[in-house]
């Protein structure tokens, strides 16, 4: 789209990037995509040079992650390739390390929740990297077809550069939840697209948890494909020295009668920590009845450490039930610090039960025990630093 400038004569013309997440260009065809260089509105947050060439072309796969399933036995599991007429419908790709994924797979993993079935434990895959200095990518399907309901959690570990698309489709009335952990070693690149797409009356609970990794970005796609389905986007990070962790969000309400609730919870401490987070939510013309709101906050426990929060809200149509987004980032609280000293506490103790405070309700929300408990031990890890 074009506009005249108000600045130069009446023939001249700027050309001006798309503003609303409504015209982003999406698909399959990774050459369809420019090969961005860092200042479009969707890359400028990123360090270009840390992606390894996963953006332009040039990151070959030389390796494959490992996927290992511990599957609920109601659960169904297939290894299939890349022709499956089933893979590629929750979502198109919608940036070009998304569309490189896609057409360089050669494997993907699909987990079937069947109809009318409750699944009795957590489906657990564990996705380990290709090794430092090798290139992967993957394709993960999970279905939660009419009424099934379960949980699964995506874990995320290793070395190595990784870049992949997942998918999550829901029936009618299906219930889900997801949890995918980033617990990637030191020096691992990770860059990954998620479609989430609900049926009808149907409820998905994705949570989203990054801890390690040099740079992990996770972009999540909701969109309803008919009434009553309800999405909560719940996220936990922790950035360390050095880390870019990145998340982007969109959810697309193009049907009436449809709920969201994000909210993500970061912490950030060392030299050059820097977390980015992006909340999109559009609320189209036709989705009267829409209930959404979007939470993001930040703590920053140190000097040297940066986070970014840009929460977006396009809203088509009056006819909503309610729509909000609020973000914030701040210091430790000297106040907070203060009051739990003055009761006898020392510092470095009273500074952790402040952070624990901080992430209790993402950890309270994750309904797998042992997940909770590792992510637990884990933020407690990384809060022995804090005061070092």
């Amino acid at each position: 789209m074009t506009v005249a400038s108000n600045n130069v004569s009446e023939a001249a013309e700027v050309t001006v990037p798309a503003a609303s997440r409504a015209e982003r260009f999406t698909g399959y065809d990774v050459e369809a995509f420019e090969v961005p260089g860092g200042r479009e509105e969707n890359w400028r947050f990123t360090p270009m040079k840390r992606l390894r060439g996963l953006h332009d072309g040039t990151a070959v796969a030389d390796g494959e992650v490992k996927v290992d399933v511990d599957a609920a036995p109601e659960v169904r599991v297939e290894t299939v390739g890349r022709d499956d007429e089933r893979l590629g419908k929750a979502g198109e790709p919608s940036d070009r390390v998304a569309a490189q994924a896609y057409s360089a797979f050669t494997t993907g993993t699909v987990v079937t929740l069947p109809k009318e079935t409750r699944a009795s434990k957590p489906t657990v895959l564990r996705l380990t990297g290709p090794g430092e200095g090798h290139v992967a990518y993957g394709h993960v399907q999970v279905r939660a077809e009419a009424y099934a309901e379960g949980v699964v959690v995506l874990d995320h570990l290793g070395s190595g550069t990784y870049a992949d698309n997942v998918e999550f489709l829901l029936g009618e009335g299906a219930k889900l939840t997801v949890v995918s952990v980033q617990d990637w070693a030191d020096d691992a690149v990770h860059v990954s697209e998620q479609h989430l797409k609900l049926g009808k009356d149907s409820a998905l609970k994705h949570i989203v948890v990054t801890l390690g990794g040099d740079l992990v970005r996770v972009s999540p796609t909701a969109t309803f494909a008919d009434k009553g389905g309800e999405v909560e986007l719940l996220g936990l990070y922790f950035a360390d020295a050095g880390q870019h962790q990145e998340h982007r969000l969109f959810v697309d309400h193009a049907v009436p009668n449809c709920k969201s609730n994000v909210m993500y919870k970061g912490a950030l401490q060392g030299e050059d920590a820097h977390a980015v987070w992006i909340g999109d939510v559009l609320i189209r013309a036709a989705a009267e009845g829409t209930d959404t709101y979007e939470l993001n906050r930040n703590l920053v426990l140190t000097e040297g450490a940066r986070a970014d929060s840009v929460p977006n809200l396009e809203i088509e149509t009056g006819e909503i039930a309610g729509a909000g987004h609020a973000s914030a980032t701040g210091r430790f609280d000297d106040e907070q610090l203060f009051y739990l000293q003055s009761r006898g506490i020392e510092e470095e103790a009273a500074r952790r039960l402040v952070v624990r405070g901080f992430f209790h309700e993402i950890l309270m929300k994750i309904d797998v025990p042992e997940v909770r408990e590792r992510l637990e031990a884990a933020i407690e890890k990384e809060l022995e630093a804090v005061g070092s």
